[in-house]
């Protein structure tokens, strides 16, 4: 396979699986994400950020995150976001610290 191929793969690969989370999966929540699989979907949108940033393109933490949710990550959140207990708050604690580190 030929890198050409193997990117444009890729990239499918990355918009089924957004696809997923934001049409097919709202309902799942992102601490929930985080709690088991040590990445959300705020994850995705740094990685987009960052892969933009690689690449010389200046793109700020709100607009990676509004180009991923498809809105405001602020109406995301009023939408979809429940609020969730102590127990999970404190797991991801250690998702993130373990998965994204103190500056992530």
């Amino acid at each position: 396979m030929d890198d050409r191929t193997r990117t444009e793969i890729e990239a499918a690969a990355f918009r089924t699986l957004r696809a997923h989370l934001m049409e097919k999966r709202p309902d799942v929540q992102n601490i929930d994400l985080m709690n088991l699989a040590g990445f959300c979907r705020n994850c995705l949108s740094r990685w987009y950020q960052e892969a933009a940033v690689e690449r010389g393109i200046e793109l700020s933490k709100d607009e990676a995150r509004e180009i991923f949710y498809g809105m405001p990550y602020d109406d995301w959140k009023a939408g979809h976001q429940t609020e969730a207990d102590a127990a999970k708050q404190a797991e991801f604690q250690k998702a993130f610290a373990e998965n994204v580190g103190k500056d992530g």
